[in-house]
């Protein structure tokens, strides 16, 4: 009977670009998604943007938007990124939702109903530079357990202890350096002491890896604390119920998204929420990186026992990424944002580089660029593509791509390599997609020995039937090795399904033969890895991802102005009649702007944002009379009104349409 399975990955914080150290957790799931489709299991996977928080205020803030509108733009830029990556979730969705919102009230309420909530005056870091309470991760300072520099508020990145920000020792915001001051709050509290037995009954039935709960075992008895759970305002969030100016705790509404999520794809589907989530028999995992396994492994959990709701299964936890042997670093190059890399190579070459180092357990993976080429060169394109490539072009050209029968060589082959289906799915099934990959590439190099025994291209100008026999055995041997690899190669899986005129194939087809069969043309499957285009996209990694200057908000205020000052201020509508760039200036454009029959020209430091083309015959807003200045390239003599944080994180002030130029702008 198939399995009915939900499954989640850790949800992308909506405060920045997705990079390729994030892509292993989604990679992972997403083949192990895709593994259990093709076994014929009814497998949902679900995510989200996790939206609240003070930091994406303060990133809002910054560039000039409001924190709706940065997470919508961040929502639409990472659904891209991993639809490149050909991640298929069955739904994306907010973590600033209806759903999420009556979620969160409901668990809270419940909790607090059941004796898991209490109130009590905290003392809190504050920064009376920013004015305001600061977040666990807006305050640095020494760890107090390790003594290690610069740490987060909340946990210690070297040893892993966890502790209170206003542990740390020399702490200083991280927005403004300034040392903060000590502050009292009545904040709310979840007692997750209470569930500590259920805790470790259910980490006793395999809801961990058992290197993780030998970690968790140090936690229980260190003693489990109260959780803080709410936060003061101002901060971007959902207000507790009952409360003006306080706040659940990003943490809090974060995991709930999983559920609020599947409830957004039930309520559009048909299909009953408490059920999926709840009913017994649907299985239900969480994938998560090891850095967030206190909170997966022991407060989520805890949550969803207080508040009547079903706990996974099980928590499959992975490492981090390294390249070249190191930590991902900006300076390097190697910290690579997915759409950096996308520009340059085939999604599904760190598709396969990943899973050919995947193994299930939580130690860290290595990305070498040299190793990454020399993989994807020698496996995929070598190995693999290369059987096709040997195969199909001869029996389309030679036999008008008609299959004869096998042989009894060819048929011991081939039998061979579909007897290797039960280890492979157990592979997949456990995430050991290194071992998987092992198998599929040991395969191929046997198919790849056949062909050389038999040489087709020397038989092919003696004895046709045997060439067709031969090319028949390359040719389902193709097909069994594509269907072991169509979870981590999608597309290439798809392409192949096309040129042998299968339709969709599944692990059930892995032993059915192709004998007096018709294919399709040659299409080119997969290409090698140009050494210089992997070089470009560092360089670019390098360009793009430099370190940018702390922004600190308050301190940034120029001094007073009065409303007579400001009203000097003549804005009014233009019309952009001419956009080109300057040459010898990457950061500016020319324009020429009618300000109601007026012509003035303006350089503007807006060309990383906009190329010349998406400006013409646009509205702006433009201070008209602002005394000309003589620049380089020529006289400005005026400015448009835009706002950001600067390089391409520049946005224009929108006009209606219906706006005149020379039109004042009040």
């Amino acid at each position: 009977m198939p399995r009915k399975i939900v499954v989640t990955s850790a949800l992308p914080y909506a405060n920045g670009p997705i990079h390729i150290g994030h892509m292993v957790e989604y990679l992972q799931t997403d083949i192990w998604v895709r593994f259990q489709k093709m076994c014929g299991n009814k497998c949902l996977y679900f995510c989200s943007d996790d939206t609240h928080g003070t930091p994406i205020m303060i990133s809002a803030r910054a560039a000039g938007v409001t924190a709706e509108q940065l997470i919508e733009r961040i929502h639409t830029e990472h659904q891209k990124d991993f639809k490149g990556f050909l991640v298929e979730f069955d739904n994306y969705y907010t973590t600033h939702s209806p759903e999420n919102k009556h979620l969160s009230e409901l668990i809270f309420n419940s909790l607090n109903k059941a004796g898991a909530i209490v109130k009590r005056t905290v003392e809190q870091s504050y920064c009376e530079s920013c004015k305001m309470f600061l977040p666990d991760r807006y305050i640095r300072g020494a760890c107090p357990r390790c003594k290690a520099e610069d740490q987060y508020g909340d946990s210690c990145e070297v040893c892993g202890g966890t502790y209170q920000p206003t542990d740390l020792i020399e702490p200083h915001c991280a927005t403004c350096s300034n040392k903060p001051v000590r502050k009292e709050s009545e904040h709310y509290f979840f007692k997750l002491s209470n569930y500590e037995q259920k805790l470790r009954d259910l980490i006793s039935q395999g809801y961990i890896q058992q290197s993780v709960a030998n970690k968790l075992e140090e936690w229980f008895k260190t003693g489990l604390r109260d959780w803080d759970i709410s936060r003061d305002g101002p901060y971007f969030g959902f207000k507790i119920p009952g409360e003006e100016n306080k706040f659940f705790y990003v943490w809090l509404d974060a995991p709930i998204g999983y559920m609020a999520s599947a409830k957004n794809y039930c309520d559009k589907n048909g299909l009953d929420f408490d059920e999926l989530w709840n009913g017994p028999e649907n299985e239900l995992y969480h994938f998560i990186g090891k850095d967030i396994t206190y909170f997966h492994a022991l407060f989520w959990p805890a949550m969803l026992m207080g508040a009547g709701f079903k706990t996974a299964n099980k928590l499959f936890i992975h490492g981090f990424l390294t390249v070249n042997g190191e930590k991902m670093s900006k300076s390097r190059g190697t910290f690579i944002k997915a759409s950096t890399y996308l520009k340059y190579l085939n999604p599904e070459y760190l598709r396969y580089y990943y899973a050919s180092k995947l193994a299930g357990g939580v130690e860290d993976i290595d990305l070498s660029t040299e190793d990454f080429i020399n993989k994807i060169n020698s496996d995929l394109v070598g190995k693999l593509a290369n059987l096709a490539s040997r195969s199909v072009p001869m029996i389309t050209k030679k036999f008008a791509g008609q299959l004869g029968r096998l042989d009894d060589q060819g048929r011991g082959l081939i039998e061979k390599l579909a007897a290797a289906d039960a280890q492979i799915i157990e592979n997949y099934e456990s995430l050991n997609y290194a071992a998987a990959v092992r198998t599929i590439a040991s395969l191929a190099d046997e198919a790849n020995r056949y062909v050389e025994q038999n040489q087709p291209w020397a038989t092919v100008k003696t004895d046709l039937e045997k060439t067709q026999t031969t090319l028949t055995v390359i040719i389902n041997a193709v097909k069994i090795l594509t269907i072991y690899l169509k979870p981590i190669l999608p597309d290439y899986a798809k392409k192949v399904q096309e040129c042998l005129d299968v339709g969709e194939q599944n692990f059930a087809d892995v032993k059915t033969m192709l004998e007096g069969h018709k294919i399709n043309d040659y299409p080119r499957l997969v290409e090698r890895i140009d050494e210089e285009k992997v070089k470009a996209m560092i360089e670019e990694s390098k360009e793009s991802q430099s370190p940018q200057p702390t922004v600190n908000l308050t301190e940034a205020i120029k001094p007073e102005c009065t409303i007579d000052d400001f009203a000097k201020i003549d804005l009014r509508v233009a019309k952009v009649v001419k956009a080109e760039k300057v040459e010898g200036a990457d950061k500016l454009l020319h324009l020429e702007l009618d300000i109601g029959g007026i012509t003035k020209n303006v350089f503007a430091g807006i060309a990383q944002a906009y190329q010349p083309e998406q400006l013409l015959g646009r509205l702006v807003v433009c201070v008209a009379n602002l005394r000309p200045r003589k620049m380089k390239f020529g006289v400005s003599e005026g400015m448009i009104l835009a706002s950001g944080a600067g390089g391409k994180e520049i946005f224009m002030l929108s006009v209606d349409s219906g706006a005149v130029p020379g039109q004042t702008v009040h």
